[in-house]
């Protein structure tokens, strides 16, 4: 059985590695980023690991790293000024 949200399971297994660094964390995170199938919405899926891995020890570096890759997954807000008006 796949899981749709972590497919690799890299998110897990970064959760039960002891000790992991931020860096470490991002690392993995963008390896777990280029793993999800073709269309898949990045904001819903990292919400549902958050929601998944809600238990895990408070201040653990994974749970940075998510809540920041959170930020990023918005959707680009329209510019404004000549930028916005010529990239239409």
């Amino acid at each position: 059985m796949t899981d749709e949200i972590d497919p690799k399971g890299l998110v897990r297994e970064a959760y039960r590695i002891e000790g992991i660094t931020i860096g470490e964390c991002r690392s993995i995170f963008l390896d777990w980023a280029l793993s999800l199938p073709e269309g898949a919405e990045s904001g819903m899926a990292i919400r549902r690991l958050l929601e998944r891995h809600a238990t895990a020890p408070e201040g653990h570096p994974m749970t940075a790293v998510l809540v920041e890759g959170l930020d990023v997954a918005q959707p680009p807000r329209r510019r404004g000024g000549r930028a916005g008006r010529a990239a239409g």
